[in-house]
Protein backbone atom coordinates (compact mmCIF):
# COMPACT_ATOMS: atom_id res chain seq x y z
CA UNK A 1 0.00 0.00 0.00
CA UNK A 2 1.46 3.35 -1.04
CA UNK A 3 -0.55 5.56 1.34
CA UNK A 4 -2.87 6.99 -1.30
CA UNK A 5 -6.58 7.10 -0.69
CA UNK A 6 -9.20 7.06 -3.42
CA UNK A 7 -11.58 9.94 -2.92
CA UNK A 8 -14.72 10.57 -4.92
CA UNK A 9 -15.14 14.10 -6.25
CA UNK A 10 -18.12 14.71 -3.94
CA UNK A 11 -16.61 13.06 -0.83
CA UNK A 12 -16.73 15.03 2.40
CA UNK A 13 -13.24 15.93 3.74
CA UNK A 14 -12.18 14.41 7.05
CA UNK A 15 -12.19 16.40 10.30
CA UNK A 16 -9.40 16.92 12.82
CA UNK A 17 -9.84 14.62 15.82
CA UNK A 18 -8.80 17.47 18.16
CA UNK A 19 -10.46 20.65 16.92
CA UNK A 20 -13.07 19.27 14.51
CA UNK A 21 -11.78 21.45 11.69
CA UNK A 22 -12.19 20.12 8.15
CA UNK A 23 -8.85 18.91 6.86
CA UNK A 24 -8.64 18.24 3.15
CA UNK A 25 -6.53 16.10 2.82
CA UNK A 26 -5.09 16.24 6.38
CA UNK A 27 -2.60 14.09 8.24
CA UNK A 28 -3.06 10.63 9.72
CA UNK A 29 -1.10 9.51 12.78
CA UNK A 30 -0.13 5.91 13.58
CA UNK A 31 -3.26 5.32 15.65
CA UNK A 32 -5.39 6.26 12.66
CA UNK A 33 -6.49 9.68 13.94
CA UNK A 34 -6.81 12.37 11.31
CA UNK A 35 -5.52 15.77 12.40
CA UNK A 36 -4.93 19.21 10.96
CA UNK A 37 -1.29 20.31 10.54
CA UNK A 38 -1.37 22.41 13.72
CA UNK A 39 -2.26 19.40 15.86
CA UNK A 40 0.14 17.03 14.11
CA UNK A 41 3.02 19.42 14.85
CA UNK A 42 1.94 19.57 18.52
CA UNK A 43 1.83 15.77 18.88
CA UNK A 44 4.33 14.56 21.54
CA UNK A 45 5.77 11.81 19.31
CA UNK A 46 6.64 14.37 16.63
CA UNK A 47 8.32 16.61 19.22
CA UNK A 48 10.29 13.73 20.78
CA UNK A 49 11.64 12.52 17.45
CA UNK A 50 12.42 16.04 16.20
CA UNK A 51 14.23 16.98 19.43
CA UNK A 52 16.24 13.75 19.42
CA UNK A 53 17.23 14.29 15.80
CA UNK A 54 18.17 17.91 16.49
CA UNK A 55 20.29 16.90 19.50
CA UNK A 56 22.25 14.26 17.60
CA UNK A 57 22.64 16.00 14.24
CA UNK A 58 23.09 19.46 15.80
CA UNK A 59 25.90 18.21 18.03
CA UNK A 60 27.67 16.56 15.10
CA UNK A 61 27.34 19.67 12.93
CA UNK A 62 28.47 21.99 15.73
CA UNK A 63 31.51 19.81 16.33
CA UNK A 64 32.39 19.77 12.64
CA UNK A 65 31.74 23.45 11.95
CA UNK A 66 32.69 25.20 15.20
CA UNK A 67 34.68 22.64 17.22
CA UNK A 68 38.17 24.03 16.57
CA UNK A 69 37.05 27.62 17.30
CA UNK A 70 35.33 26.56 20.56
CA UNK A 71 38.42 24.65 21.69
CA UNK A 72 40.78 27.53 20.93
CA UNK A 73 38.64 30.56 21.93
CA UNK A 74 35.83 29.23 24.09
CA UNK A 75 32.19 30.23 23.83
CA UNK A 76 31.27 33.69 22.59
CA UNK A 77 27.86 35.21 21.87
CA UNK A 78 28.46 34.69 18.17
CA UNK A 79 29.26 30.99 18.63
CA UNK A 80 26.23 30.48 20.88
CA UNK A 81 23.99 32.06 18.23
CA UNK A 82 25.49 29.84 15.52
CA UNK A 83 25.06 26.79 17.74
CA UNK A 84 21.40 27.61 18.31
CA UNK A 85 20.80 27.94 14.59
CA UNK A 86 22.71 24.72 13.97
CA UNK A 87 20.27 22.85 16.24
CA UNK A 88 17.21 24.55 14.70
CA UNK A 89 17.91 23.30 11.17
CA UNK A 90 17.72 19.53 11.90
CA UNK A 91 14.69 20.15 14.14
CA UNK A 92 12.83 21.86 11.29
CA UNK A 93 13.87 19.23 8.75
CA UNK A 94 12.79 16.39 11.03
CA UNK A 95 9.43 18.03 11.76
CA UNK A 96 8.89 18.63 8.06
CA UNK A 97 9.69 14.98 7.36
CA UNK A 98 7.18 13.86 9.98
CA UNK A 99 4.51 16.03 8.37
CA UNK A 100 5.32 14.60 4.96
CA UNK A 101 5.16 11.04 6.24
CA UNK A 102 1.82 11.59 8.00
CA UNK A 103 0.17 13.41 5.10
CA UNK A 104 -2.82 11.68 3.57
CA UNK A 105 -2.32 11.44 -0.18
CA UNK A 106 -5.49 11.47 -2.21
CA UNK A 107 -6.16 10.23 -5.68
CA UNK A 108 -9.24 11.57 -7.43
Amino acid sequence: MDGTVNVAADAEPACCAICGRRVPPGYRLRGGETRCWRHVVQHPAVWRRSLATAAIVGTILTTINQGNFILSHGFSHEILLKMGLTYCVPFCVSTSGALGAARIRTRQ
